[in-house]
């Protein structure tokens, strides 16, 4: 299984018990559809390996208890506490309206809807408080806050987003 045909699900933050249990915090606001599975995949130095689920609850609001198989100490879960979990594309929800997941609008195409075509998104930058599409226009890059009250329409079949930004906001980034 290859990183890009899958999604960030989790990550292991501790252990839970001596009997190899763990607990992986969920990034979901959905945490119930994920409390039945029955594989994983455990990112290893840039590689994901498979790991089968013996047994799984949930746990608090947000976090996932995990038994493995073939795991059944705490030595052997140490190895595999920070390790990020993912789950193949497939297996998200489908999102419909205005509400996208970042990796399916990838090239599609931002129009202001006073300012026009803004240009391609080329990726989601959510490294900081606020997400921003990073957008590419004429080699210079233009960075739009994700905002819902920006965000009038997503269009999956013409592949474009329509967003209404403050006066201004694309004019720092193109003059």
């Amino acid at each position: 299984m290859k990183k890009k045909d899958c999604f960030f699900l989790a990550k292991i933050i501790k252990k839970y018990s001596f009997k190899g249990e763990v607990l992986a915090k969920l990034d979901t606001d959905q945490p119930e559809l994920y409390k039945d599975l029955k594989v994983i995949f455990l990112e290893f130095n840039s590689s994901l390996i498979p790991y089968f689920i013996e047994k799984s609850k949930l746990h608090k609001s947000n976090l996932l208890r995990l038994k493995f198989e073939d795991i059944n100490s705490d030595t052997e879960a140490d190895k595999l506490i920070k390790k990020n979990i993912y789950l193949p594309l497939n297996l998200l929800p489908k999102l419909k309206g205005n509400s996208f997941y970042y990796h399916e609008i990838l090239g599609f195409e931002i129009i202001d809807l006073n300012y026009g075509s803004v240009g391609e998104i080329k990726s989601v930058n959510d490294n900081s408080s606020q997400a921003l599409f990073e957008i590419e226009k004429n080699g210079k890059q233009i960075l739009i806050p994700i905002n819902d009250e920006f965000i009038k329409n997503v269009n999956r079949e013409t592949k474009t987003i329509k967003v209404l930004t403050p006066p201004g906001l694309i004019d720092l980034f193109i003059n």
